[in-house]
């Protein structure tokens, strides 16, 4: 019965899943960078302005 040969995959399988982990938890962090970034740029973003303020003011819902 070979226990140590069973250990030592059981050992390397457990290591490739915090590796795994540590990777994935490393992506998120990323992504979540990303999203920040690009809604902080989208709030400098000045809305568009009409020159008649009146225009769009009123919306007839009626078809």
């Amino acid at each position: 019965m070979n226990i140590q040969g069973y250990s030592a995959s059981a050992t390397s399988g457990t290591a490739l899943e915090l590796v795994s982990l540590k990777m994935a938890k490393d992506q998120q962090e990323q992504q979540g960078q990303a999203a920040i970034q690009l809604l902080e740029s989208a709030a400098d973003v000045p809305r568009p302005t009409s020159a008649n303020p009146a225009l769009g003011g009123t919306i007839d819902t009626f078809a």
